[in-house]
């Protein structure tokens, strides 16, 4: 057995490893595993550093049989009889992903999806949801700091750069404190007070997305507090207003009590409950994955019907295309990171405009911090590589010896998809 790692490739801004020289080392002196890693002019770590790791580097992935990336494989890359783990996003049916699904079928793969290696309470395991919100909350307010400029209002947010500009997320960090300081002593113009910004979900990318906006002068409240004592807040000029929306804010049944164990089995006995809170929002953050049997966060029925909200901007770190937030229609990435959608009209601008409600959409918002995302990554993904490596792909899937958590997370096994995913074949079926 040989495991390889193989080149992102993305975009120009994918320079995210699956598994980083340190913990390649270590593999090889622990188990001996031969490693060959595909070249690379933008992986956040080089070349020789993987030669010094004790890895091959070389084009030809052909010797491998257990394949690692990151993002999804070009159809036309796919090699016959791997095992490929990588996040796949095909689990929703995702359409522009399905020919790649049919492409590891036809040619006898294996399939591990990185998003489904999750505990007996399907709690994700090995993620880099941290620093999508890291990055992606960073993201957000830039954009919201140039919204703001563009409407007439300076604010210390203009000294905020893009996260890939910053050396490190140590750096971006003391330099986000320093703008909080200034906040803090200067305050924000008194027409754009209170500043509100909502958070859409608690879990790895909403901690992470808040862990860096705690940096920022912040006042917390909850939601209802929003509602009935929005006119005090608005004498707030030194403190931005957090609040965390949780499923019992945003959804409500509609023939009865609300039950979380009910809406995570059964989505579709709930409706939106939050459109009375979005008058009340500058910014959105949404952090919240979405299925089609999930309500939506925000819809373009409700945006064209309330024309004269102040929500400025929507972080949509989640990136479900026609998802939870309804104007999200495309990926952006750190050179185009935003598009501004108007209401009235039905339709969008690349970038951020003066008028209408602003998108961030990156959906590879990690790779702006590529070297520590991928450290962090990689050091819990280390854990099941030997395990993985070890099995015997040619067995029957209930003669496979592997952890619970890697057997969920296997989508096709000898190029058929698995008994938990066979609902799948309705998408390919369309293709």
């Amino acid at each position: 057995m040989i495991i390889g790692i193989r080149r992102e490739n993305k975009n120009e801004w994918e320079k995210r490893t699956p598994i980083i020289p340190e913990d390649i080392k270590s593999l090889i002196e622990k188990y001996g595993l031969r490693t060959i890693v595909q070249p690379s002019k933008i992986r956040a770590f080089n070349d020789d550093e993987y030669k010094s790791s004790g890895a091959e580097i070389d084009e030809d992935l052909n010797h491998a049989d257990l394949i690692f990336g990151v993002k999804e494989v070009p159809t036309e890359l796919v090699l016959e009889h791997k095992t490929y783990v990588y996040f796949a996003h095909v689990i929703k049916g995702q359409s522009h992903n399905m020919a790649m699904l049919k492409t590891l079928m036809d040619k006898k793969c294996n399939l591990i999806d990185y998003e489904r290696i999750v505990d007996e309470n399907n709690r994700r395991l090995i993620f880099f949801g941290k620093y999508a919100g890291k990055a992606g909350i960073i993201e957000t307010f830039h954009a919201f700091s140039e919204k703001l400029k563009l409407n007439g209002s300076h604010t210390q947010l203009e000294k905020l750069k893009q996260p890939y500009q910053y050396k490190s997320i140590e750096e971006a960090k003391v330099e986000i404190k320093k703008i909080g300081d200034e906040i803090k002593k200067k305050g924000f113009p008194e027409e754009v007070t209170p500043i509100v910004v909502g958070f859409a979900g608690y879990g790895n990318v909403s901690q992470g997305a808040q862990d860096i906006f705690d940096l920022l002068p912040v006042k917390t409240i909850q939601p209802e507090e929003l509602i009935n004592n929005y006119e005090q807040l608005k004498s707030e000029r030194n403190h931005f207003i957090k609040v965390v929306f949780k499923e019992a804010h945003t959804v409500k049944s509609k023939n009865g009590k609300f039950d979380l164990k009910e809406y995570f089995i059964d989505p579709e006995k709930y409706e939106s409950n939050f459109d009375k809170y979005i008058p009340y929002l500058d910014v959105l953050v949404n952090c919240i994955l979405w299925t089609n049997k999930n309500p939506r966060l925000i819809t373009k029925d409700y945006l064209r019907n309330n024309s004269n909200l102040k929500l400025k901007v929507i972080g949509d770190i989640s990136c479900d295309l026609l998802g939870g937030i309804e104007i999200t229609n495309n990926f952006t990435d750190p050179a185009n990171p935003t598009y501004t959608y108007f209401p009235k009209s039905d339709t969008y601008e690349v970038g951020t405009k003066h008028d209408g409600i602003t998108v961030m959409a990156i959906d590879n918002l990690p790779c702006e911090f590529p070297k520590e995302a991928s450290a962090e990554f990689s050091h819990v993904l280390k854990n099941f590589v030997y395990e993985i490596y070890h099995a015997d792909f040619e067995k029957s899937f209930d003669e496979l010896e592997l952890a619970d958590p890697i057997k969920r997370a296997l989508i096709v096994h000898k190029g058929k998809l698995t008994k938990d995913y066979s609902y799948l074949n309705q998408y390919l079926k369309t293709e």
